[in-house]
């Protein structure tokens, strides 16, 4: 997301919110999915008696990342996720509670785990192809979201493949609508053209507005479910939808966030730059953001309802921190969100 400046290893700031009130968790429904990336082969450089290539498997999965950077930085989370028995399976598992997620209603499935091999390029930005048919992540049914659902949160964060691939893309919809009696709802909708036609997000994108609170979405998500608008243009659509709050981030340019109706104050439009630091990838990058946006609403309180006393500046707070944890993220490889003690502990204005 960020632009390379300046030296490697500089820690990026970060406002540290206020102690958090008791809350209920954030619950994050959706994927984990094997991220491979491509290494030097095998054999010491010896010559292989056929080509090959070298893989190294990082545990990822837009949902996922989400979830563990909202553990890592210390907002309670709950995720809520298809975990196959597989080899990737128990990555995924010990990722996730090693970062100090609740995994208590994950479901346990017989189907195989979602790999995806990442080719990063010289700017560090990743294309994936994808091994993902029939795979754990999608196969949810109505009655195991809500078993997995049923305590309280105060929101409940979805979106990627999870929301958009059948047979369960349409209990997760459900899930929604019942949600929003209890719980903030956040969508992220993570287009992924090579797997899903972007014509099935864009036929999507109303319910999922009227269903969401806080849509945030990528400047390339934008172009794909709405080519040539600008994000003005765009949140205005959005809004029209029905979402509260549109946050779109734009990598090197930082983010733009149009919040409607807020406390009965209007329309506030914000923009945030991005936090300059020495980019290694950008996997995980708008994950990373997502998190570090919900942590600090969580932390201020903002979470739970319709956003109704959300303020022109804890949003802007939030956005700011989700610039750094989003930065800090670049700067290493694959999808490793910083944890808490990791950030600067300055005060942006």
């Amino acid at each position: 997301m960020p632009t390379p400046v300046p030296e490697p290893g500089a820690v990026p700031e970060y406002a540290a919110p206020a102690s958090p009130a008791a809350a209920p968790p954030v619950a994050v429904l959706g994927e984990c999915v094997a991220d491979a990336f491509t290494v030097p082969a095998p054999g010491g450089g010896e010559r292989p008696s056929a080509p090959s290539i070298g893989l190294e498997v990082l545990p990822g999965g837009g949902p996922a990342n989400t979830a563990v950077t909202l553990a890592r930085l210390g907002t309670p989370v709950r995720f809520l996720g298809r975990l196959s028995r597989d080899v990737f399976g128990r990555l995924f598992r010990e990722h996730l509670a090693a970062s100090g997620a609740d995994l208590g209603a994950v479901v346990e499935a017989a189907e195989p785990s979602t790999l995806a091999v990442a080719d990063v390029d010289a700017d560090g930005r990743a294309e994936y192809s994808f091994h993902a048919e029939g795979t754990a992540d999608w196969q949810w049914t109505d009655g195991e979201l809500e078993r997995a659902a049923a305590a309280p949160a105060a929101c409940l964060h979805t979106g990627s493949l999870a929301l958009v691939r059948p047979p369960g893309g349409d209990a997760v919809e459900r899930l929604l609508e019942r949600a929003r009696g209890r719980a903030t709802v956040s969508i992220d909708p993570n287009v992924r053209p090579l797997l899903v036609e972007p014509a099935a997000y864009r036929e999507r994108l109303p319910r999922w507005c009227a269903a969401a609170d806080i849509l945030r979405l990528s400047d390339d998500d934008l172009g794909h479910l709405l080519p040539g608008a600008g994000v003005e243009e765009a949140a205005a659509v959005l809004h029209g939808h029905g979402a509260a709050l549109v946050v779109v981030t734009l990598g090197a340019a930082g983010a733009y966030a149009s919040l409607e109706g807020a406390g009965g104050a209007g329309r506030v439009r914000l923009r945030v730059p991005a936090e300059p630091t020495a980019v290694v990838d950008t996997v995980g990058a708008g994950d990373a953001f997502t998190g570090g946006l919900l942590h600090s609403l969580h932390t201020a309180g903002a979470l739970g309802g319709r956003l109704d006393g959300l303020t022109a500046n804890t949003l802007e707070q939030a956005l700011a921190t989700g610039a750094a944890v989003a930065a800090a993220t670049c700067a290493v490889r694959g999808a490793d969100p910083p944890r808490a003690h990791q950030m600067g502990r300055h005060t942006r204005r």
